[in-house]
């Protein structure tokens, strides 16, 4: 199968061939079940980028149609199909819920009115809130909460790029948004509004001296929104960072580490 996508991917034209479908189609089934991943961990804890598993999500659309899809009383008019059998699956979907077929959803996972984007792959036990998205081939850990208007940014292009990664056990407060492949560890807990792109400062502020990251965020970690002082032409102001406040403790739940951390340092959120 990734012979043929990456032949295509070089010469469009092969798109109208039904052998090339058929196998772009057995693609976007795999990922659906779960059997092939955009983004594997590894052994060392690193990830791998399928990146021809990418390039077959991009390519699953100009083949598709634009067709009707009733439910219930509800229409919609799209080109990709929704997913479906979810009482097979053991998944819990609550009204108004949608997931793309083509996106991944493991046994237990709970859907409050929320949006799961095609390639995205959402572990056991995790539970993505009201209103929250996750996007194209983002990669959602185990018991993960995705809390209230949590924003999970997608990824296709280009298609090296890496998605956002969420670790097994992390806990995301209302309105946090994480985009631009960021990787968040297992465990963490980010506090309300936190926002993470692949150019934040994630500053460490626990110790004597502060220690800076981009990109990741260490596991178990309890993270907070924050400012910092940048130099302008017009003079000093305060952009937006994201400070590191303390750890998860072992002997505590995921808001009651949360609130210690919070308490300890002097912060209210």
């Amino acid at each position: 199968m990734k012979e043929i996508i990456e032949k295509a991917w070089e010469d469009r034209s092969m798109l109208s061939n039904p052998e090339v479908q058929n196998v772009i189609n057995t693609v976007i089934e795999e990922l659906d079940k779960g059997r092939l991943r955009v983004a594997q961990p590894n052994e060392d804890g690193t990830w791998t980028v399928n990146d021809w598993v990418k390039k077959a999500v991009i390519m699953y659309f100009p083949i598709r149609k634009m067709e009707t899809i009733e439910c219930g009383p509800m229409e919609f008019y799209d080109k990709m199909a929704l997913k479906t059998g979810y009482e097979a699956l053991g998944v819990r979907v609550v009204p108004h819920a949608v997931a793309r077929y083509g996106a991944y959803l493991a046994k237990g996972t709970i859907l409050m009115p929320s949006y799961v984007n095609i390639g995205a792959y959402v572990d056991s036990g995790t539970m993505v809130d009201t209103w929250a998205t996750v996007g194209s081939c983002a990669q959602i850990g185990k018991d993960v909460h995705l809390s209230g208007g949590v924003g999970i940014g997608g990824v296709l292009e280009p298609v090296q790029a890496a998605p956002v990664i969420i670790g097994d056990g992390a806990f995301l407060g209302s309105r946090c948004i994480v985009v631009e492949g960021v990787r968040v560890g297992k465990e963490a807990v980010l506090g309300a509004n936190v926002v993470l792109t692949a150019s934040s400062k994630i500053i460490d502020v626990t110790g004597p001296e502060p220690i800076e990251y981009k990109g990741f965020v260490p596991d178990r970690s309890v993270v907070i929104p924050g400012t910092i002082p940048k130099e302008f032409a017009s003079g000093t102001y305060q952009v937006p960072c994201a400070l590191i406040i303390g750890k998860r403790k072992p002997s505590t739940d995921l808001k009651t580490s949360l609130n210690d951390a919070l308490r300890e340092n002097n912060v209210s959120i």
